[in-house]
């Protein structure tokens, strides 16, 4: 593992490993630690890193590519992209609210976003 990827995985706290790395990454982009432009290891190799199956870190780069965070080229790998939002985008502050919510619910993630999915086709329906 790269010196400024310090990465560590607890399969025991409940929180799923995929998302572990991810907010690890973001974290180390947001204090400056992993700078843009920097190519981070193969899903492979931080895969065998951190002891994971590859598709866990596979998610974990798949998440942080849709927020922007990460670049996913062939010739150059995976780099750094831009810093993780601020919290300023509306929809990605609604979404973290209804998440915490969730949790502190004691909501199950499937059953949370099985509503949240039922809730939008119902909206389409009477538009």
């Amino acid at each position: 593992m790269s010196p400024a990827l310090k990465i560590v995985v607890d399969t025991r706290n409940g929180v799923p490993p995929w998302r572990q790395v991810r907010d690890q990454i973001a974290h180390l982009v947001e204090v400056g630690q992993l700078a843009l432009g920097t190519r981070l290891p193969t899903i492979r190799q931080l895969a065998s890193d951190l002891g994971l199956a590859p598709g866990t870190v596979a998610r974990a780069y798949k998440e942080l590519e849709a927020d922007g965070v990460l670049h996913t080229a062939r010739r150059h790998g995976t780099v750094i992209a831009a810093a993780p939002s601020d919290g300023a985008d509306p929809l990605r502050a609604a979404a973290e609210q209804y998440v915490q919510t969730a949790k502190s619910l004691g909501v199950d993630e499937r059953t949370a976003t099985s509503l949240v999915q039922r809730l939008y086709d119902l909206t389409e329906e009477t538009t």
